[in-house]
C-alpha cells in the first residue's frame, strides 16, 4: 500500500509540472506535448516578471549587481525572463542578448550558459557574467537550478550533482534553441559551485565547445572532509545522521536542513574567521541579498556528496579550459585540484587574480573588470574566431 501511494504521489508531482511545461504554450501539438524534453522557451508575461520581482524595489527584474539591466531598450543588451520544463520542473531563467539582437535578424551568434554558485540565483553574480558577455556579443543564459532560487521542484534546496549536471545540459538544450543563436557555437561558465559542476558536465557534454570557472568549487569534497579538510574525522558519523534522517523523512518527518547563517546576526555573521564564509555572509545575507537564496541544504544531500568528487574522470575534459580564481582565495586549493586533474586538455589556462579573495570575484569592480576581460578573450578566441 505504501509503495503504491508512493508512486501514486510521485506520478502527480511529474505531471503537475509537465502541465505547467505546456500550459502556456496553448500552440503546441498533440505530439509536442507526448515530448517532455522538447526545447520549448516560455517566455515570462509582464505581469509575472513584476510579481516575481515586487520585492526589489531598485530593479524591475529582481537583479542584485552594478550596472544591471533596469529596462529593455532598442540598441541595448536586452534581458529575457524565460521559463521552460526540465523533466517536469518548471525551471525559470534569464536570457541576455547583445546589442542589435532582434528575433527575426542576424543569425549565427556564439552563446553562454552560466551555471550559479551553491545557494545562489540567477539574479546575482551568475547575472552579472552573463550581462557582460552579452555586452561583448553572446547570447547567454543564466538559470536557477532546479529545487532553487526560482526554479520548482520539492524539496527546496536540494543540490545534487546529478540534478546540477543536468541543469547544464538543458540550459544548452534551450539556448540552442532560441532566436539567432548558432548551436555549434556554445560556451561554458560555471561559479563557485556552479564551477564544479560545469567542470563535471564537460567531461561528456561535447556541445560546449570552451568552458571556464570563475572560484571553482568541489561541493563534493568539501561536504566529504568539510572546508579545507576541517571535517574529515566526523564524516562516518555524519552519514549516519544522514541516512536517520532520511528514514525519517520517508516516515513522515519534515525535511531536515543544514544550518543556514544567513538567518545569524550581523555581528556572528562579519566576525567568522573564513574568508569565505564571513565575505559569503556579507554579500548573499547583506550587499546582495535574495529572498530565494540560501546557504541551506538537504540534510540527506549528504548521501550522494559524500560519494561525488569533480576531480573523478576529469581527463575526459578536451575543450579548451579557463578556470579564474582569487589568488588569495581559501578556496584556490579546489581550483588547482580540478585542473591538475583535466589532464585530457591540453589548451588550459589557470588565471589568477591578484589580492581577489573568492567572494571578491562576485563583485568587486577592480576584480570584475579583469575577469570580464579574461573570460572575454578565452570565449572570442574559441567561439568567435
Amino acid at each position: 500500500m505504501k509503495f503504491a501511494q508512493s508512486i501514486g504521489r510521485m506520478a502527480s508531482i511529474i505531471l503537475s509540472g509537465l502541465a505547467l511545461a505546456v500550459e502556456a504554450e496553448s500552440a503546441l501539438t498533440p505530439t509536442q506535448r507526448k515530448t517532455p524534453m522538447k526545447a520549448i522557451i516560455e517566455y515570462k508575461s509582464e505581469a509575472e516578471i513584476a510579481a516575481e520581482n515586487a520585492w526589489c524595489e531598485k530593479n524591475p527584474f529582481g537583479l542584485l549587481y552594478e550596472g544591471a539591466v533596469t529596462a529593455n531598450v532598442a540598441g541595448k543588451v536586452q534581458i529575457h525572463p524565460v521559463a521552460y520544463d526540465n523533466k517536469g520542473i518548471r525551471v525559470a531563467a534569464n536570457i541576455y542578448t547583445p546589442a542589435g539582437w532582434t528575433a527575426d535578424g542576424k543569425t549565427g551568434y556564439p552563446a553562454v550558459c552560466v551555471a550559479h554558485p551553491n545557494g545562489g540565483v540567477k539574479e546575482q553574480v551568475a547575472g552579472l557574467y552573463a550581462q557582460k558577455l552579452a555586452e561583448r556579443g553572446f547570447i547567454t543564459i543564466a538559470a536557477d537550478a532546479s529545487y532553487q532560487g526560482g526554479s520548482g521542484g520539492e524539496p527546496r534546496y536540494l543540490d545534487l550533482p546529478a540534478n546540477r549536471t543536468d541543469d547544464i545540459r538543458r540550459m544548452a538544450d534551450i539556448i540552442a534553441q532560441f532566436p539567432g543563436v548558432d548551436a555549434t557555437r556554445i560556451g561554458l561558465l560555471g561559479i563557485c559551485g556552479g564551477g564544479g559542476y560545469a567542470f563535471n558536465t564537460a567531461k561528456t557534454d561535447k556541445r560546449f565547445k570552451a568552458v571556464a570557472t570563475l572560484s571553482a568549487f568541489n561541493t563534493g569534497l568539501v561536504r566529504r572532509e568539510g572546508f579545507l579538510g576541517t571535517q574529515k574525522d566526523t564524516v562516518l558519523e555524519r552519514l549516519k545522521a544522514a541516512a536517520e534522517q532520511r528514514a525519517a523523512e520517508a516516515a513522515g518527518a519534515p525535511v531536515a536542513y543544514t544550518p543556514n547563517m544567513l538567518e545569524w546576526p550581523r555581528e556572528k555573521g562579519l566576525a567568522l574567521t573564513q574568508d569565505l564564509y564571513r565575505d559569503g555572509y556579507e554579500y548573499y545575507g547583506l550587499t546582495h541579498r535574495h529572498p530565494r537564496s540560501t546557504f541551506s541544504a538537504t540534510v540527506t544531500g549528504l548521501l550522494e556528496m559524500a560519494i561525488w568528487d569533480a576531480r573523478d574522470g576529469a581527463a575526459l575534459i578536451d575543450q579548451p579550459l579557463l578556470m579564474i580564481a582569487g589568488e588569495a582565495a581559501d578556496t584556490l586549493y579546489l581550483t588547482k585540484g580540478m585542473f591538475d586533474a583535466a589532464t585530457g586538455a591540453t589548451d588550459k589556462e589557470l588565471f589568477l587574480v591578484p589580492g581577489a579573495h573568492h567572494i571578491e570575484t562576485y563583485w568587486k569592480p577592480e576584480y570584475v573588470k579583469q575577469i570580464d576581460a579574461k573570460l572575454g578573450t578565452f570565449f572570442a578566441k574559441h567561439l568567435m574566431d
